[in-house]
């Protein structure tokens, strides 16, 4: 039977383990993938505790751990158009992606680009799109100011890119840590911690036009005094109303093939760099959840599984 990495319960890593599953089957609208690489993501814990999405029922344990996944794929389902059996394929998992088969929700899966490795592509229906959706919801002009929080992760690299890509001025939140990388995508490092809000002044002396928040809390409501204009203001790292409180919104996701097609270009055009800093074998989808749990990772952490 096919493995997957699973938690059998709400709680911390105590609650993981590999379980023998049944291959899945395509419903309606679903591909069956094997999967070739399966992206990590802080959601991917954050479920585990009990978070739900928005809209999303309640867990059926065992649970397949894993948002995004690529692959090839096996099976399609009814009423799915535009993809056969051997597609080289990537996209947002209907029911986990750390294991050696996935059903993928069709609407938001994209045909893989041969100059896409299927690791790279693995990173991006969660984060890489995350940036792209913040981004282009901000809808800023060319030439203006961009404060991202937390720009040492996955999103937050990406966003980075994106933005400077279309021509934006980019100023970075993360660890000391994480200086030489944030520097390395263009933008103007200012270390996280108390009196952030300062240190921000001192490195955009011409104020920011927009703030683009993954990591909520305090982080986030220092960021919004740094703006006039608080509908500039999204997050992807606080709830809804806490935002709301402080004058901005959630990020607003797209979730459809058409933005992973952009983002796939982009990867292929040369302006975007996943950074995966590191892979892991299905064998060790755990320490490869760890990496990410721990907050430390620099870019991305994939699970690599053997065709």
């Amino acid at each position: 039977m096919p493995k997957a990495y699973v938690y059998t319960r709400h709680g911390g890593p105590e609650t993981e383990a590999f379980a023998d599953v049944d291959r899945p089957v395509p419903g309606p609208g679903e591909l069956l993938v094997a999967v070739r690489a399966a992206g990590v993501n802080p959601v991917d814990w954050k479920l585990r505790g009990g978070f739900r999405r928005p809209g999303e029922g309640e867990a059926r344990f065992p649970e397949v751990l894993g948002s995004e996944a690529a692959g090839v794929v096996e099976e399609v389902g009814e009423g799915v158009s535009g993809f056969a059996a051997g597609d080289a394929v990537f996209g947002n998992t209907s029911g986990g992606a750390f294991a050696q088969y996935a059903l993928l929700t069709a609407s938001v899966t994209a045909h893989k680009p041969a100059a896409l490795s299927f690791t790279d592509a693995a990173t991006l229906p969660v984060a890489a799109a995350t940036a792209y959706d913040g981004v282009r919801q901000l809808d800023l002009p060319e030439g203006a100011t961009l404060l991202v929080t937390g720009a040492g992760g996955g999103v937050g690299a990406a966003a980075l890119q994106i933005a400077r890509a279309w021509g934006l001025r980019v100023v970075g939140v993360a660890s000391e840590a994480k200086k030489d990388f944030v520097e390395s995508l263009g933008a103007v490092h200012v270390p996280s911690g108390p009196g952030l809000a300062e240190r921000v002044r001192a490195a955009a002396p011409g104020g920011v036009d927009a703030v683009y928040d993954l990591v909520g809390g305090e982080v986030l409501a220092e960021a919004a005094g740094l703006l006039a204009d608080r509908t500039r203001l999204i997050t992807a790292g606080a709830a809804p109303d806490t935002v709301a409180a402080l004058g901005g919104s959630r990020v607003e996701r797209a979730r459809t093939a058409a933005v992973l097609d952009e983002v796939a270009e982009l990867v292929v055009g040369g302006e975007l760099d996943p950074f995966v800093s590191r892979t892991f074998p299905l064998d060790e989808a755990g320490p490869a959840l760890r990496a990410v749990e721990d907050g430390h990772a620099r870019g991305k952490i994939v699970i690599e599984v053997s065709a």
